[in-house]
């Protein structure tokens, strides 16, 4: 009897302990030592980092090379992301495989929540509008409204204020009625008033700032995704050019919100029924072993205490093998806030300063850009992007 207790109790604390399960750091890509070039290293990232993590890198890499104006690069890199993202909405099997119980979200092709996809599609529009296709702009901007809208919370569906306000400028350039896109936006931006659109603006600043949104992971076995948000040194931004003021910009967007008011995604609740199954499945294992380990210690209940103890552990066992961890995979170079201004200039080549304010609108001197920029003949647009971690100066 005193044998099969000390059996007993080595079989139950090895059950109880040894399948513990622990949450381990993603493994990171093997990637040669970083030469300081976002845009280089990023490139890296691209060929040698895990096939589902290309998207990823592409985002990223996509953003450095905007804010130093290697466009070109950008586009390239975009528009496989956005490739990447159609495929995936069609029969990926990786997707699938992640909404198994035993196979981890992080493991799934990256193409972001949808405020990330959104990004991805504004930020292909405004190329498209720099190389003198405010059509295909107008698109990608409607795209990346139904990326937005691809969220439980339909409160805050495809609420990016700034996409349905160029969706409208776009439409007023391409000779259409502006009205809609406009409405829309207004409606969004309830505590602002938008410009109205003045047709004869020849010169588009799309100005970013601030940093965005990161995620991390909560619960029990960090099955709830979260996100951080940051402060940001600066809130709004001034365009100067021949000594005067052309422009105070506010806020249309604030990225920070759309990543936080996403509403839950389907994943969340397949996330949740794995960690309902795995804290199922182990508790039924350990009643099990407990029972199992007992009757085995009787003579007359030993075969079948043996079963029941087999039973356990195997529950044990898979609910180890169950993963509801939460991707936490984030494009964590995004901005914070998105502003625009639409300007009449004469062409030729003009100096421009870009100023970048605090919230209590002083500016910030450390974040200042300088430009040499060329304004078109008409009816051609002249397309400015600038981020607070842009270079400088440029010649545009």
């Amino acid at each position: 009897m005193k044998h099969y207790s000390a059996i007993t109790l080595a079989v139950i604390g090895l059950a109880l302990a040894g399948c513990a399960t622990t949450t381990s750091p993603a493994p990171r890509a093997a990637v040669s030592a970083a030469t300081g070039d976002p845009v280089a290293d990023g490139l890296a990232m691209v060929e040698r980092a895990p096939k589902k993590d290309r998207v990823l890198w592409q985002y990223r890499t996509a953003l450095q090379a905007m804010r130093r104006a290697n466009f070109p690069l950008a586009k390239q890199l975009l528009d496989d992301a956005l490739l990447t993202i159609g495929n995936v909405f069609g029969p990926d099997k990786a997707a699938k495989k992640s909404r198994g119980l035993f196979n981890e979200e992080a493991k799934k092709t990256f193409i972001g929540e949808p405020y990330e996809r959104a990004m991805a599609y504004f930020y292909r529009g405004l190329l498209y509008w720099m190389d003198g296709q405010p059509d295909n702009a107008r698109a990608c901007f409607r795209s990346a409204q139904l990326a937005d809208s691809d969220a439980e919370n339909k409160t805050y569906a495809g609420d990016f204020i700034l996409c349905d306000y160029l969706d409208g400028l776009a439409t007023l350039k391409l000779g259409g009625d502006s009205s809609d896109g406009f409405k829309r936006a207004q409606a969004n931006a309830s505590q602002v008033t938008l410009p109205a659109y003045n047709p004869k603006a020849n010169v588009l600043f799309f100005i970013e700032l601030g940093p965005g949104p990161n995620k991390y992971s909560t619960g029990e076995y960090g099955q709830e995704l979260r996100f951080r948000t940051f402060v940001s040194p600066v809130h709004y931004a001034v365009i100067k050019s021949g000594g005067r003021e052309l422009a105070r910009l506010a806020k249309f967007d604030d990225v920070n919100f759309q990543a936080t008011t996403r509403g839950g995604r389907v994943m969340d609740h397949v996330l949740a029924n794995k960690a309902v199954f795995k804290t199922t499945t182990d508790t039924v294992g350990n009643v099990a072993v407990v029972s199992g380990a007992i009757l085995a210690t009787q003579r007359d209940t030993r075969e079948a205490g043996l079963a029941v103890l087999g039973a356990g552990l195997l529950g044990k066992i898979i609910a180890s093998a169950a993963n509801p961890a939460a991707d936490t995979r984030a494009w964590d170079n995004l901005p914070q806030f998105l502003t625009f201004s639409a300007l009449e200039m004469p062409p030729g080549p003009h100096q421009v300063t870009i100023e970048f304010l605090n919230a209590d609108q002083q500016t910030v001197g450390t974040f200042t850009k300088q430009l040499t920029i060329r304004v078109k003949e008409p009816p051609a647009d002249t397309v400015i992007f600038i981020s607070d971690q842009s270079i400088t100066p440029q010649n545009l």
